[in-house]
C-alpha cells in the first residue's frame, strides 16, 4: 500500500488567504503610506465652557507638520491664542476668557503629516470641524418691584428669560455663586423679620447646567445653616466651590465671635467648625481655596482653613483690607488707611508692593479684569468736606503703567452702589438704588441696603468694556436694563 498525502479543503482555503494576503501586503509596500492623518479627538467637541477653560486639545493619528497645522488652524469667531505640542497632541491655550454667549467652530483641513515631505508626498489631513460654545450670559439680582421684592432673581441676558428662584417668604440678603452655576448660596430672612441680623444660610438650584448634562429644576432650596444659636454675619464661598466660611456671633455671649468653616456639599450633615483664631473684621477667601485673609488689628492676616489657625501663615501689618484677589492669586488689590484719613489702594504680589491711587474719599469695590493687566475700581470722592458728601465713579486702572481711566460719574450719594465685572471680562454691572424717602410707613418687608437704609426701587445697568482708545472712552454709554433690582452679580 503506498501513502498518498492530500491537502484538506480548510488546508487549502487557508494556503490561499495566505498568498492573497503576502500580495495584499506587497502591494501596500510598493504604494508607500496612503492613509491620511485625521483628528482623532477635540476636547472641546460639543461642549460648553465657561471662563475657567483656558486651553482645548487637538490630538492627531499621526505625528503632524506642526507649522502646517498652526497655518491652517482655524476658528470662527477668532480665539487669540498660544500653541503647544507634546508628541501627537497640540495645546491651544487662549490669552482671555472666551466671550460668553457665543457658538465656536474650529476647522483644519490642508495641513500635513510629519512624512509628508520627506516622502514626496501630498498627503494632507482629512478635513476635520469641531464646535463648542460658551455659557449664556446670565445675571443675578435681589428683585425690587412689588412682584419680586427681596427675591432672588435669574436672567440669562443671551435667551432674554427670567426665573425667580427663591420665594416670597425670604428677604435674600447677599448671595454667591457656585463656579459650576448650578447653585447659589445664599443668606436670607424671613420676609417678617425686620432683623438684619437673623440671616440663615441656604443653597438654591439655578436650573443651569456647566457641562451637556440635565440641570436640576431651578428653584430647589437647602438649608446650610440656621440662626438658633448664632447670628450669621458675613459668608464667602470658596473659588472651587467646596467650603463655605461664615462670620458668625453668638446671640448669647458677644466675646463668642469669629469665623466658622464647613463643607458647601454637606451630605453628611456635618457642623460648622471654629476658626480657632484672634477675631477679625472683613475677610475673603483666597483663589487657592484653603486659606483666609482677614483683618485682624492693625493688618490683614492669612490663616490656613482648618481648625488651629492661631498661627497665620502671613501678616501684613501696613494694609488692613483684601479688596480684591487676582483670579490665579498671584495677585491682591489692598487697602491701607493712613493716619490724614486717606485711603490708598496698593497691588500686592509676592515680591512687589507698588501704589495705585491715593484718596481722601471711599474705596469701595474693585475687581481684576480676567482679559487684561486691568483693575476696575469703585471709588468714590468728596464733593462737600463740611457735610462729607461723596460721590461715587468707575475707574479702570491699567495695572502695568498705574494709569487711571474714568469710565463714568454716577450720582451723589449713591454710596450703596454694587459693581460686578463679566467672567470674560467684557461688561460691567452696577445698579442705582433709590432710598426711600419716607421711613416712617415702612413695612415689616422693605428692603434695606448693608448700611440699614430703606430702599424705594432700583436699576439694573450694564457697561460695556470692549477694547478702545484713549480718546474713545468717553464715548462708552451704559445701557439700562429693563430690570427693577438691585446688587447684581454675573453668574459665573
Amino acid at each position: 500500500m503506498t501513502n498518498k498525502s492530500f491537502l484538506q479543503p480548510l488546508d487549502r482555503v487557508a494556503i490561499a488567504l495566505m498568498l492573497l494576503l503576502s500580495l495584499l501586503i506587497g502591494l501596500l509596500i510598493l504604494q508607500g503610506d496612503v492613509v491620511a492623518a485625521r483628528v482623532r479627538d477635540f476636547s472641546w467637541q460639543n461642549q460648553q465652557i465657561g471662563a475657567e477653560d483656558i486651553s482645548f486639545t487637538l490630538t492627531f493619528s499621526r505625528p503632524m507638520n506642526t507649522k502646517s497645522v498652526e497655518d491652517n488652524l482655524q476658528i470662527n469667531p477668532p480665539l487669540a491664542g498660544k500653541i503647544s505640542w507634546a508628541g501627537r497632541r497640540m495645546v491651544y491655550t487662549l490669552l482671555t476668557p472666551a466671550p460668553y454667549g457665543t457658538n465656536y467652530k474650529v476647522q483644519l483641513q490642508g495641513a500635513k503629516d510629519k512624512f509628508a515631505d520627506t516622502e514626496d508626498k501630498n498627503r494632507v489631513i482629512q478635513p476635520f470641524t469641531g464646535q463648542f460654545t460658551t455659557r449664556d450670559r446670565v445675571i443675578l439680582y435681589i428683585g425690587a418691584d412689588q412682584e419680586e421684592k427681596g427675591r432672588l432673581v435669574l436672567y440669562n441676558l443671551t435667551e432674554e428669560q427670567k426665573t425667580v428662584l427663591t420665594p416670597k417668604e425670604l428677604v435674600v440678603m447677599d448671595f454667591k455663586a457656585f463656579p459650576d452655576g448650578e447653585k447659589i448660596l445664599f443668606s436670607a430672612r424671613a420676609s417678617n423679620n425686620q432683623d438684619l441680623l437673623s440671616a440663615k444660610i441656604y443653597t438654591v438650584t439655578t436650573g443651569i447646567s456647566a457641562k451637556s448634562g440635565t440641570p436640576a429644576a431651578a428653584g430647589l432650596i437647602e438649608l446650610m445653616l440656621d440662626n438658633q444659636d448664632y447670628q450669621n454675619l458675613k459668608f464667602d464661598l470658596s473659588q472651587n466651590g467646596q467650603t463655605i466660611v461664615v462670620q458668625r456671633g453668638n446671640k448669647n455671649n458677644p466675646s463668642d465671635f469669629g469665623l466658622w468653616f464647613m463643607p458647601a456639599d454637606n451630605k453628611l450633615g456635618e457642623q460648622p467648625q471654629r476658626l480657632q483664631s484672634q477675631p477679625g473684621g472683613d475677610f475673603l477667601i483666597h483663589p487657592n481655596s484653603t486659606t483666609v485673609a482677614i483683618a485682624q488689628g492693625q493688618g490683614t492676616a492669612i490663616l490656613p482653613l482648618k481648625k488651629d489657625a492661631n498661627q497665620p501663615i502671613n501678616f501684613l501689618p501696613q494694609y488692613g483690607l483684601v479688596q480684591a484677589f487676582s483670579q490665579d492669586g498671584s495677585q491682591a488689590a489692598m487697602l491701607k488707611f493712613n493716619t490724614d484719613f486717606t485711603k490708598e489702594l496698593f497691588l500686592v504680589s509676592q515680591d512687589t508692593e507698588k501704589t495705585l491711587l491715593k484718596t481722601t474719599g471711599s474705596i469701595l469695590n474693585c475687581q481684576f479684569d480676567p482679559a487684561s493687566p486691568t483693575l476696575y475700581c469703585l471709588l468714590t470722592q468728596l464733593v462737600s468736606q463740611a457735610q462729607y458728601i461723596e460721590q461715587p465713579y468707575l475707574v479702570a486702572i491699567d495695572l502695568k503703567t498705574k494709569q487711571q481711566k474714568p469710565l463714568l460719574v454716577l450720582p451723589v450719594e449713591q454710596r450703596n452702589v454694587q459693581m460686578s465685572l463679566s467672567p470674560d471680562g467684557l461688561a460691567l454691572l452696577f445698579d442705582q438704588v433709590v432710598p426711600q424717602a419716607n421711613t416712617t410707613t415702612s413695612s415689616s418687608s422693605n428692603l434695606k441696603t448693608d448700611d440699614g437704609e430703606a430702599i424705594a426701587t432700583s436699576s439694573l445697568w450694564l457697561m460695556p468694556l470692549l477694547p478702545i482708545s484713549d480718546q474713545a472712552i468717553s464715548s462708552i454709554k451704559p445701557e439700562k436694563l429693563p430690570l427693577v433690582g438691585f446688587h447684581p452679580r454675573w453668574l459665573p
